[in-house]
């Protein structure tokens, strides 16, 4: 009884002749990615921006956020802001961080719960300093950096220096795209938001392994196949069992997306995106790179070089 396949099993599409497209394309997204970053920047959380954040669900009804500021304008806190989170009677409030210590903070909260008066039920209070903030931004930066380079070593040792270059560049684009998308959007980014792109570069990897690790075994079978076609054949060949490994991985997040509610719907999006982005990135960049890479050809029988050369190619399953 055969499985379940998404894609026909002697499937051929010409994914390194159009390689150019490809890069022309993923070069566009990266340009536009880090314009929009340092044109707009992201709509960063209270994790690295610091203040206070307090959700609350009103009990009399929908919440009336243009009266809501309006009462809570005149307090003296600083910068407030008002948004409905996830249903017409759930308000999530962002206040600047004030000047002092915890103290300092709690008497902002209890002048905007004075303001506020009965029928709000708080669902929750949080405080992120300025220094506590700084640090957090900083230790995500060098989580995500930190991570590359592993992932780095770790396919330069599995296989050559040239594959890793390779991921790293799918990596670094996967990266790139997903700030890019937050910053068009104006998503909130966060600490889960910078969980969800180690999760990306994770997920990523190991897509871009498993064609890798295609592409290392025809490398090492067929000794006069000319390096384009081995490499597109390598990708029809894994071509199936990527694509349902990534739609598998979308039904999962689209389900957390539209019923897991606002407090991890950024992280949601980020990974819906992440998937989709990494594996395109994972056939249309990682592969075609190694093409500008001079990869040395192996034999798998210690220098079998007159292995004679199979008519027809497995397909993977």
């Amino acid at each position: 009884m055969r499985g379940l396949h998404l894609l026909p099993g002697d499937i051929n599409l010409q994914f390194i002749p159009r390689r150019i497209m490809f890069f022309v394309f993923s070069a566009m997204l990266v340009i536009a990615s880090i314009g929009l970053y340092l044109s707009q920047g992201l709509n960063y959380g209270i994790d690295f921006k610091g203040g206070i954040l307090i959700e609350i669900k009103t009990t009399g009804g929908p919440a009336d956020i243009k009266a809501m500021r309006s009462n809570l304008s005149g307090l003296g806190v600083g910068e407030i802001g008002l948004q409905e989170f996830g249903a017409p009677d759930e308000v999530l409030i962002r206040i600047q961080a004030q000047d002092g210590d915890e103290k300092a903070q709690q008497v902002a909260v209890d002048k905007v719960k004075s303001a506020l008066g009965n029928g709000v039920e708080y669902r929750r209070t949080e405080f992120v300093g300025p220094k506590i903030s700084d640090e957090l931004l900083w230790d995500g930066i060098f989580a995500v950096s930190a991570a590359i380079f592993a992932i780095l070593c770790y396919v330069w040792f599995r296989f050559e220096w040239q594959f890793g270059m390779g991921a790293v560049v799918a990596l670094i684009h996967d990266v790139l795209s997903t700030i890019g998308i937050f910053a068009l959007l104006g998503l909130e980014f966060n600490l889960s938001t910078v969980a969800a792109i180690l999760t990306i570069a994770g997920y990523s990897i190991n897509d871009t392994v498993v064609v890798y690790d295609r592409v290392r075994e025809n490398l090492r079978r067929y000794k006069t196949l000319s390096l384009p076609e081995l490499l597109n054949n390598s990708i029809n060949e894994t071509l199936s069992r990527t694509v349902m490994t990534s739609v598998t991985t979308l039904l999962a997040l689209l389900a957390l997306y539209i019923l897991g509610g606002e407090v991890i719907r950024g992280f949601s999006f980020a990974m819906i995106w992440g998937v989709i982005i990494g594996t395109y990135s994972s056939i249309c960049l990682a592969v075609p790179v190694l093409l500008y890479m001079k990869i040395e050809r192996r034999s798998s029988s210690g220098g079998a070089d007159n292995e004679a050369e199979e008519a027809v190619t497995e397909q993977a399953p």
